[in-house]
């Protein structure tokens, strides 16, 4: 892959994350605050882009969306095939309950 393709999947990427995360804060904004680990400063901000600001804004050459997970706790409890279904379905429910954690202390 070249430069140039990775910065054209890039903007891809900016473009797809802005208007999901204008969608979801517009469906429901404590969702959104949660699944996009933004504040609600942040997401009156997006909320209020018009087309041609997000068109803009998804051209930059940075990806504007990271991974929040960044402890190996949560990792391994995503990534885990357990045994039964029911062992993956706890180590994802265990994550979702440590994210939520750190969203709420993030606010």
């Amino acid at each position: 892959m070249t430069a140039d393709q990775i910065l054209a999947e890039i903007r891809e990427a900016n473009l797809s994350y802005l208007m999901l995360a204008q969608s979801l804060i517009r469906v429901d904004r404590e969702q959104a605050l949660y699944r996009l680990g933004i504040g609600e400063d942040t997401a009156t901000m997006i909320s209020g882009l018009t087309p041609a600001q997000i068109m803009k804004i998804a051209q930059t050459n940075t990806l504007l969306c990271r991974f929040r997970m960044d402890d190996d706790i949560v990792w391994n409890l995503i990534t885990s095939h357990g045994k039964s279904a029911a062992n993956d379905h706890v180590g994802r429910l265990h994550a979702a309950i440590l994210m939520a954690g750190r969203h709420q202390e993030a606010a």
